[in-house]
């Protein structure tokens, strides 16, 4: 396994709100924080709420990739 995923450490998911997203529940599951992103929704709502529910260290940042500002918000947050 890579060495970056390694227990409480941060894996942020982009564009969480659909398929990639699921890689989030694998990364959870191996004991990581995750932060999941997307340009925002019901869906990433729902991902976060899920997560959650299932006891995972989780947070949701509506955010677009494409836009740099966001990137840079998003980037802020984790840190």
């Amino acid at each position: 396994m890579h060495p970056a995923i390694t227990k409480d450490a941060v894996a942020v998911v982009t564009g969480a709100a659909s398929g990639i997203g699921l890689a989030a529940r694998k990364f959870a599951s191996l004991g990581l924080r995750v932060c999941l992103a997307d340009r925002g929704g019901a869906r990433l709502d729902a991902g976060e709420t899920d997560l959650r529910a299932e006891g995972h260290d989780v947070l949701a940042v509506a955010a677009d990739v494409a836009d740099r500002d966001d990137v840079v918000r998003l980037a802020r947050t984790v840190d």
